[in-house]
């Protein structure tokens, strides 16, 4: 399997060759056209999120070259997204410019992220902290809902599928004199599937373990005038998810996930030369588990301001002032100097430099943070790159990155007051060609990530040590080397359209005082990828798509191991008329049965079918 995705990956990138033109902004944070971007950098559209039909923003996240998935459970539960073989922690997140961070479980919760809500979303892999600051070791995902552009458009859905799946959405979008406007709300609940089943999990209770979730969004646009744009933009989220905790337990046992984001911005162009971003954002995140009284609340504030010149010939440059401030309320923080409560902020100056001339291109950043817990940390980047002709085009980057300590590792009864930012340093090298419909893409990178944090277990009886549990502590007491080769490639053959992904990678410890030092990392493959095929017959769109990973360490000091597997989903498209189609969608095709976590089951056989239906007003 792994064979022909390496064969098909050199064969061509995705059926994206109008992208090439799409106008993005994650790579810079500035306006530029993806054709120009010296990042590895995907752009997923609406219409590859409707062609996901089911699941969440980490399902379709996982089939995109890089990522890989690691959930307990179903839909709902905790999910875990490794990119590059970084930890999930280390991937910043964005919903419309709006930091989403957990301080508790540190990264994203990424199955509290609404799929129905988005428009496009952006990826850069590779070490990004010279423009986002802490959290961008792994990548960025940059999340973007829907927002209004013409004459009012309705957007309707509706569907459903075995083991109780049924789901709808809807929306509204459009422009009128200044104002533009999105609004859309969905709603999504299932039976689910037993998540610990026999004979793994022998003394559970076998019963289904479904969830519920409904999430709006508002984006709200008002043009001052031709040089200033206001906008507001809101989404929020509610998951809520049956798990298994105990084998003891005779209740069902429940995680209660609310997601909220908020943004005001004002873009200004002061002259043909000239423009600026002022804007202020807040995420919220409260998880509740019942019957268990356990609750944890984050909010993640930032202000930031950014401008750009264009200098001519001489390039373009980026200026950015950026406040962040985090806060958790978590009985857990028992060393903070308000228990239960924890806060610190991060204050940030960055600079950034991009020209081009024929056929070279450069991109230099640089910005400093100072953090009121744990002192300064600067990072930079600068990336080249150099057209070859006939559509070939040679990249190479270096930058540094890091991920400030969790307030949850920092104040709870496990945390030291000398806990260091975890720091990495990134070199990499790509090779990519677009010509007419054809992609392809070869990129090999190698990120060193030091004084990693993790939690440490002490032998029973052992004294307290430098944190107030008699457990374990976490500490700076690790370092791993990511480092691999990703192709991915596209091309069409007569009436079909191919792609495919294809990752080779050895993320380990390199720690030498660790005893797991030259082990992989637990819970990454060393080969992972995908290949789809589509084409149209008449009104249809049919499409097929696998899904393989080979074999992975469940835990490092077990040395247990999850086995490889290949999936295979199909979904298909009827256009019945301009206004109305019929959606198919066929997840997990051969009832597979595998685990991402031990002793934790993933979805079985899921059929969706739906309809879509967008009238002309």
């Amino acid at each position: 399997m792994l064979f022909a995705l390496s064969v098909l990956a050199l064969a061509a990138s995705a059926h994206a060759q109008t992208k090439l033109d799409t106008v993005v902004t994650t790579a810079t944070r500035a306006p530029q056209k993806l054709a120009d971007v010296l990042s590895d950098m995907t752009v997923l559209t609406r219409d590859d999120i409707e062609r996901q039909a089911v699941g969440s923003v980490a399902d379709l996240l996982r089939r995109q070259v890089g990522f890989e998935m690691v959930r307990n459970g179903g839909a709902g539960t905790n999910t875990s997204l490794f990119v590059r073989g970084a930890d999930t922690r280390h991937t910043a997140v964005l919903i419309d410019g709006v930091r989403v961070d957990s301080q508790a479980s540190s990264g994203a919760s990424w199955n509290a992220i609404p799929l129905a809500q988005i428009e496009r979303i952006e990826i850069v892999r590779g070490p990004a902290s010279a423009l986002y600051g802490s959290d961008a070791i792994g990548g960025v995902v940059q999340i973007f809902t829907r927002k209004g552009e013409g004459k009012p458009v309705v957007d309707l859905g509706i569907g459903g599928g075995n083991r109780g799946l049924v789901k709808a959405d809807a929306s509204v979008s459009g422009r009128t004199g200044i104002v533009d406007y999105a609004l859309s709300a969905a709603a999504e609940s299932s039976n689910g599937f037993n998540a610990r089943p026999a004979p793994a999990t022998p003394t559970f209770t076998p019963d289904d373990d479904g969830y519920q979730s409904r999430n709006a969004s508002l984006r709200l646009g008002v043009q001052l005038a031709a040089e200033h744009r206001l906008e507001v933009s809101a989404v929020t989220s509610h998951v809520d998810a049956d798990y298994d905790s105990s084998a003891t337990a005779k209740t069902d046992d429940r995680s209660i996930s609310d997601t909220r984001a908020t943004r005001l911005a004002w873009a200004a162009q002061w002259s043909s030369d000239v423009r600026s971003e002022l804007s202020v954002g807040e995420s919220s995140e409260r998880y509740e588990t019942q019957p268990s009284p356990y609750m944890t609340k984050t909010r993640v504030r930032t202000y930031g301001f950014n401008t750009s010149w264009n200098l001519g010939a001489a390039g373009t440059l980026q200026g950015l002032l950026e406040r962040r401030e985090d806060r958790l309320d978590n009985s857990g923080l028992v060393a903070a100097a308000q228990p239960g409560h924890g806060e610190r902020h991060q204050n940030a100056i960055g600079a950034g430099w991009t020209w081009a001339s024929g056929r070279l291109s450069l991109q230099v950043n640089a910005r400093h943070d100072r953090d009121s817990e744990f002192g300064g940390v600067s990072t930079g980047s600068v990336a080249g790159g150099y057209r070859l002709g006939s559509g070939w085009r040679l990249q190479a980057s270096a930058g540094t990155s890091f991920r400030a300590p969790s307030l949850y590792q920092r104040f709870s009864d496990s945390g030291k007051p000398d806990l260091r930012p975890e720091k990495g340093r990134n070199a990499e090298l790509g090779l990519h060609y677009a010509a007419g419909g054809d992609e392809f893409s070869i990129t090999t990178y190698r990120n060193l990530v030091r004084d990693l944090i993790v939690y440490v277990s002490k032998p029973a009886g052992a004294p307290a040590g430098p944190c107030l549990s008699t457990f374990g502590c976490y500490d700076n007491v690790s370092q791993g080397r990511l480092q691999g080769l990703s192709l991915r490639g596209a091309t069409t053959l007569g009436t079909v359209r191919l792609s495919g992904t294809l990752d080779l990678q050895a993320p380990k410890d390199v720690d030498k005082a660790s005893v797991n030092y030259g082990k992989l990392l637990a819970r990454r493959a060393e080969q992972h990828g995908t290949v789809r095929a589509e084409t149209d017959i008449g009104s249809w769109t049919l499409g097929a798509q696998v899904l393989a990973s080979s074999q992975r360490i469940d835990n490092l000091s077990t040395g247990n191991r999850l086995g490889g597997y290949a999936l295979l989903d199909l979904d298909a498209q009827l256009a019945m008329s301009r206004q109305l189609s019929l959606q198919f969608k066929v997840e997990n095709a051969a009832d597979r049965k595998y685990e991402t976590a031990r002793t934790y089951a993933t979805s079985p056989r899921q059929v969706f079918v739906g309809l879509r239906f967008t009238p002309q007003l």
